[in-house]
């Protein structure tokens, strides 16, 4: 296919790694180039050399590996702009720093995706951070938290930031699983401490006396990174946790791989999502808008994108590790008439400006402002 307009350089992880953020990717490279006048190249974020299977174009950026790094800025700077998603864990070196290497060598206008926003960030975080935003021509950040923490905590120029959501696709119909009996509640992604599943266990169990008995789904394989250093240990702390509550046979852990088609029918299937992270700092989060976009009610901890997005009515917020006011949460949610009825018209309507070709769109829209000061300030 030939491509007439803007080529733009996807940097980041990418599919088959198994990550929020490479699927992010993907997704944002194929809601851009879902106008036929765009073209993507994705440049992928590797620990080690892999062997891609997708069809999709690719360059491989190895960690810590100059020849890889001068290759993808080449063909970065062969494109109209690059798109970079940055999370402190991706890049190689102190805190990530070798992206700062790419970024000295690219020539093109940098758009940088901020999907972490540190509260209190190291003096080397707070570093990396500032060249980041001095070397873009945008900075754009995923909620209006991230947005006021760019500002009053990194002093990022006004006038260089932009809040454009994470996307998903609408997921309101389509089959569901006939399993499912009863109520039910869904926590997915990858398992790690932290994730604060413990006291979602907690919280089911005491919903037990409840008729009929809900049943807690935890759907995801355990982080590559935590699997490398502790193996299973944290998932069978969980199950041990289950046991030990008398709720083995209400808890199931899905361990295994979802592609984007059952994952979406699983959450369809469910009643409620449930969020108990143990982190206040979070700004993004991809099962948020994944839940809301699907039209469930949602029960989160109290991080930033939950009380943003879950404050017009699309469902609870409770304190970090509160297990009473959490299962209280998730009671009301099933059990009284009305309420999730409610959530679920609430999160149809945040959904609108969440959805792939609403956020594709803004990038577009964000990258010809870009060029078009680009091309005013070559021709004084």
């Amino acid at each position: 296919m030939q491509y007439s307009g803007p080529r733009l350089a996807m940097i980041g992880t990418y599919p088959p790694t198994a990550c929020g953020l490479a699927t992010f990717n993907l997704n944002l490279s194929r809601a851009i180039g879902a106008d036929p006048e765009w073209s993507t190249h994705v440049i992928r974020v590797l620990e080690t050399v892999d062997v891609d299977p997708t069809f999709e174009l690719v360059t491989e950026w190895v960690s810590g590996d100059p020849f890889s790094l001068a290759r993808a800025a080449g063909v970065a700077n062969d494109c109209d702009a690059a798109v970079l998603q940055h999370e402190f864990g991706l890049f190689a070196g102190r805190d990530g720093d070798e992206v700062l290497d790419l970024v000295a060598a690219l020539t093109v206008p940098l758009v940088v995706v901020m999907h972490t926003v540190l509260e209190s960030p190291s003096d080397h975080q707070r570093m990396i951070i500032n060249e980041l935003t001095n070397a873009a021509s945008a900075v754009v950040v995923l909620s209006q938290s991230a947005y006021d923490r760019m500002l009053m905590i990194y002093h990022t120029p006004l006038e260089k930031l932009t809040v454009i959501p994470h996307g998903a696709d609408a997921n309101f119909s389509g089959p569901v699983l006939n399993a499912m009996k009863g109520p039910s509640i869904l926590t997915w992604g990858l398992l790690g401490p932290g994730k604060g599943l413990e006291y979602g266990i907690s919280a089911v169990a005491r919903l037990q006396r409840r008729a009929p008995r809900p049943t807690y789904i935890i759907a995801g394989e355990t982080h590559p990174k935590v699997r490398l250093h502790e193996g299973e240990r944290y998932r069978r702390q969980l199950q041990a946790q289950a046991r030990e509550l008398g709720v083995a046979n209400r808890v199931i852990f899905a361990d295994g791989y979802r592609d984007a088609q059952t994952l979406r029918e699983l959450i369809r299937s469910v009643d409620v999502v449930l969020l108990p992270y143990e982190s206040r700092d979070q700004v993004s989060s991809g099962v948020l808008v994944e839940a809301i976009a699907s039209g469930k009610p949602v029960v989160a901890t109290r991080f930033p994108h939950a009380e943003e997005l879950l404050s017009r009515g699309a469902g609870f917020v409770v304190n970090q590790g509160d297990v009473t006011a959490m299962a209280a949460a998730l009671e009301e949610v099933l059990y009284v008439p009305g309420v999730a009825m409610r959530m679920r018209v609430a999160a149809r309507q945040e959904a609108s400006a969440l959805l792939w070709p609403a956020v594709g769109a803004r990038y577009r829209t964000l990258l010809r402002e870009l060029f078009a000061e680009r091309a005013a300030g070559l021709s004084r």
